[in-house]
């Protein structure tokens, strides 16, 4: 799992004590309180809604009832969000024997955050009748469409001459959220984008002006993905995550279909979904890891799928599970506890489709439990028409890990403990002028590996770019064009997990390979600018970055989004998206570190969130919006 060792000595996300967890929390752990800005301050234990919940609620949202989303998952979501959930939404009925003041109460003490200050939304300034949104030309690039994150001349419009002209045009400010999890989609003249509330939205590319929202039940974490070719009307594709996916009509925003894709109480979408040819390819991860710090919880039930999904109907084709056996007990704790194997490779990333070989390649992350197998830490080729497993190549075995392993004596941790080492980054498969073919997967080790796609992913090269750790290495994800593979390296020094890592081995930054040498052909390493009093601020590039002809652009921990030129790595623009600014839609925003989702380049524009306040990052709030300056559209 990827980043979850992280919360030790942070104070990051999950609940131990004062929840229904029950365990009693050592002083080196903080709550989720810090996660959220406002929250630090909420006394939860002493708050009204933690009785309430425990009486109305834990037996259900422990971690353990089907169709049941965990405590965890729960807690992630702003309270509005709850409490629409309670008073009109899928917990109406529960919570009909509730007063007002009791449900008010629930959701203050879930969302660690009190609704009298809640920020007032100013109406939207809609597009008017006027300004329909209409059909138009989709850019079938990055996650969802294709995962080398390249756009061509003739989808960016934007030329590497340019990007020092770029220019802020509009920002949109999330409200009330510390994150901006969600990748834009641009397309019919508009950008699609997802919100941590649940909330997507279609707006005018050019103006920010809005076509339409959508309500989801949750944050969306997965980016937004339109469909291409004859679709009518054209659709937008998302996943939120309680698991469940939705299908939209892109042009006025009306539900067409849901359907949750696993009914595991903590499985979740965040790797977006993979679309061609009216199949969408969907990647099942989970957060079981966290309920797993229980040592009263049964570890683990969970395993990652792969699920073929029609994209008109929302009809499920198939489900490939990461791991062929389902759990069962194999043994009991020093507590008595029940111990379920094998579990967990979940699959955090965007799938790569092969068209021309009918193959599906996803990555999955490590076991839950013991023992570990063959399935965790790997790179997974599925046959697109039945879900069968083509092949198989691990690359890091012995890899079990869960929350419990950050605990002192915690016997749900795996005696494998670690190291906690995955594939989260989409894999790339690229072909080269002279027709030869790769497959490129980034790990969290800080290297890259080129596998043969013809022969069950037979290693032709491997490159050690980044020392790595518990976020990377290679994190979210590689670009890959002009045969020029893009890496971005994170290489945290500070991750607060305990491991020791040694500084002058940490290469934060871009770095690019030569893909049909694997020679390294330059590295800019982000020296730290950050100020004494920002914390959670780091150089290192999380993020996944996008490329277009002669550049790339990366989104850095630091807050600032960069673009370097392809033959030499020099820096060519940058932009501080860090301090506050009012946004269109007239709240006050600011960005924050970059991670989770990376820059969209279409249509002459640049689009990136800004802000991840999560796993010992900084939080903000922001959409932004780039163009060249002067140029007459």
């Amino acid at each position: 799992m990827r980043i979850f060792r992280l919360f030790l000595l942070a104070g990051l996300a999950f609940c131990l004590a004062a929840c229904h967890l029950q365990i009693e929390r050592p002083e080196t752990l903080g709550s989720t309180d810090e996660m959220q800005t406002g929250a630090a301050d909420f006394d939860r234990a002493a708050h009204a809604g933690n009785k309430l919940y425990q009486e109305h609620c834990s037996s259900c949202h422990d971690g353990t009832v089907p169709k049941a989303p965990a405590f965890n998952w729960i807690e992630m979501l702003p309270a509005t969000v709850i409490l629409r959930s309670l008073e009109q939404g899928l917990m109406r009925s529960q919570a009909a024997g509730l007063t007002s003041t009791e449900k008010i109460a629930i959701a203050e003490y879930l969302a660690r955050q009190n609704l009298a200050e809640v920020t007032e939304v100013p109406e939207p300034h809609y597009c008017g009748a006027k300004q329909p949104l209409r059909p138009g030309k989709v850019a079938a690039v990055n996650w969802g469409h294709d995962t080398n994150r390249f756009s061509p001349a003739d989808v960016a419009e934007l030329a590497a001459s340019e990007i020092s002209r770029l220019e802020l045009k509009w920002s949109f400010a999330f409200p009330d959220a510390f994150r901006a999890r969600s990748q834009p989609a641009i397309g019919h003249q508009s950008l699609f984008f997802g919100s941590p509330e649940g909330t997507v939205y279609a707006m005018d590319l050019e103006t920010g002006c809005m076509h339409w929202q959508f309500k989801a039940s949750a944050e969306v974490r997965t980016a937004v993905v339109l469909s291409t070719g004859s679709t009518n009307p054209p659709l937008a594709f998302f996943g939120d995550i309680l698991a469940k996916l939705y299908a939209v009509n892109a042009l006025t925003g009306e539900l067409v279909w849901q359907f949750k894709v696993d009914d595991h109480s903590n499985a979740t979408l965040t790797g977006t979904p993979a679309y061609h040819d009216g199949t969408l390819y969907v990647p099942v991860s989970s957060l079981e890891v966290i309920p797993a710090a229980n040592p009263s919880y049964p570890c683990c039930s969970f395993r990652g799928s792969l699920v073929a999904i029609d994209s008109e109907t929302g009809l499920l084709q198939w489900r490939h599970y990461t791991i062929p056996d389902e759990p069962k007990e194999v043994g009991k704790s020093s507590l008595g506890t029940p111990v379920l194997a094998p579990s967990g490779a979940p699959s955090w990333s965007s799938p790569t489709v092969d068209i021309e070989r009918r193959l599906v390649y996803i990555g999955t992350g490590e076991n839950y439990s013991s023992p570990a197998e063959g399935n965790s830490d790997a790179i997974l080729a599925i046959n697109m028409g039945d879900g069968s497993r083509a092949w198989t190549r691990q690359s890091t075995a012995g890899d079990a890990w869960n929350v419990a392993c950050m605990m002192e004596d915690n016997p749900n941790c795996p005696e494998e403990d670690g190291p906690d080492f995955d594939h989260g980054s989409s894999i790339l498969l690229v072909r080269h002028e002279d027709n030869s073919e790769l497959l490129l997967a980034g790990h969290k080790n800080g290297t890259v590996y080129a596998l043969d796609p013809d022969n069950e992913g037979e290693l032709i090269w491997s490159r050690k770019i980044g020392r790595g750790s518990i976020q990377g290495g290679v994190h979210w994800g590689m670009a890959w064009g002009e045969s020029v593979l893009y890496v971005p390296i994170n290489d945290m020094n500070n991750t607060r997990n305990g491991d020791f890592l040694d500084p002058d081995l940490a290469r934060p930054g871009v770095h690019a390979i030569n893909t049909l040498t694997g020679e390294l052909l330059w590295s800019h390493v982000q020296e730290n600018i950050c100020h004494p009093n920002r914390e959670f601020c780091d150089p290192g590039v999380s993020a996944p970055v996008t490329a277009l002809s002669g550049a790339v652009f990366a989104g850095h921990l630091d807050g600032f989004i960069r673009a370097y030129d392809r033959d030499s790595g020099k820096k060519l623009w940058e932009f501080d998206s860090t301090p506050e600014i009012l946004a269109i839609n007239g709240i006050m925003g600011n960005g924050g570190s970059i991670s989770g989702a990376g820059p969209v380049i279409a249509y002459g524009h640049l689009v990136i969130n800004s802000g991840y306040g999560l796993y010992n990052h900084e939080a903000g709030n922001l959409l932004l919006v780039f163009g060249v300056a002067d140029r007459e559209r």
